[in-house]
């Protein structure tokens, strides 16, 4: 469905996180994104069904209960992770650079630029540190890419990204409602950028860090992997080199995983073991 494949994403981008700054600008109580959320989880998988990639990658590899605990978990963590901000705000012995009189759109679309920056940055070096990798293996140990597979994080290697992506954010004085924002606009940007839609976003891949891109992230040998760490643009990874995109590359699941750990554990909790077993 060709409209489909042209719209997805803009209607995800734009028209979801809006109806978000709508309601939290109109007063709406923080906990009403919830739902909002579960309308762009059931837009995923009924639009990855619609117009999907690979037909493939819309059935289960033996996936299905791991990766609902990632989301469970990941989630929870990130929620709580926000309702605590106020905590940390009170604790801050200034009120920050934050431009408050901004409008509310400005003020999140400010935070995503900042937060991509220091995730991607925290994304870069975890696939050079090796402690860090060790980690972050876990995202990188998927064999098929849809909606799901953004939250397939261990906890401690997405507190990583989350404390270097937002810790300027509080430091600048970021008020509560632009964190759910931001937080919302993290969500469905993790949908996007691991979706099965087969979306078509033409000049736009030069700037947005969507599925189309993202995939060549998750090749599995090392070489072609590390390209394009960035969340939300591809701005930064102009700035350290490593932006890349091959129009004529098609993606399979033989493409997927880590190349130098074939076996690596499938059940998700012997995935987060596994970054403290003896490596050998």
């Amino acid at each position: 469905m060709w409209i489909v494949k042209i719209l997805y994403a803009p209607f995800m981008l734009l028209c979801l996180n809006g109806a978000a700054i709508w309601l939290v600008s109109s007063g709406a109580p923080h906990w009403t994104l919830a739902p909002l959320f579960a309308l762009a989880l059931w837009l995923s998988f009924t639009f990855e069904r619609l117009a999907p990639y690979t037909d493939g990658w819309n059935r289960p590899h033996d996936d299905r209960v791991r990766d609902i605990a990632h989301f469970v978990v990941n989630e929870t963590a990130n929620v709580a992770s926000v309702i605590s901000l106020p905590v940390f705000a009170a604790i801050i012995p200034w009120t920050g650079i934050w431009p408050h009189d901004w409008p509310l759109w400005g003020e999140v679309l400010l935070a995503i630029i900042v937060a991509d920056f220091g995730i991607t940055i925290a994304h870069y070096y975890s696939h050079r540190w090796r402690l860090l990798w060790r980690f972050h293996a876990v995202h990188h140990s998927v064999k098929r890419m849809y909606g799901f597979n953004g939250l397939m994080k261990h906890p401690l290697h997405q507190g990583f990204e989350l404390i270097a992506g937002v810790t300027p954010l509080v430091l600048a004085g970021m008020p509560v409602d632009v964190a759910f924002l931001l937080g919302f606009a993290i969500a469905i940007q993790l949908l996007l950028q691991h979706s099965n839609v087969d979306m078509r976003i033409g000049p736009f891949k030069l700037l947005l860090a969507l599925a189309p891109v993202h995939r060549f992230h998750h090749l599995k040998d090392a070489g072609e992997g590390d390209v394009n760490f960035g969340l939300f643009t591809t701005l930064w990874d102009r700035m350290l080199g490593t932006a890349y995109y091959d129009r004529a590359k098609t993606f399979s699941s033989d493409d997927l995983g880590i190349g130098a750990e074939p076996d690596y554990p499938t059940g998700y909790l012997r995935q987060l073991i596994q970054p403290f077993r003896r490596q050998t």
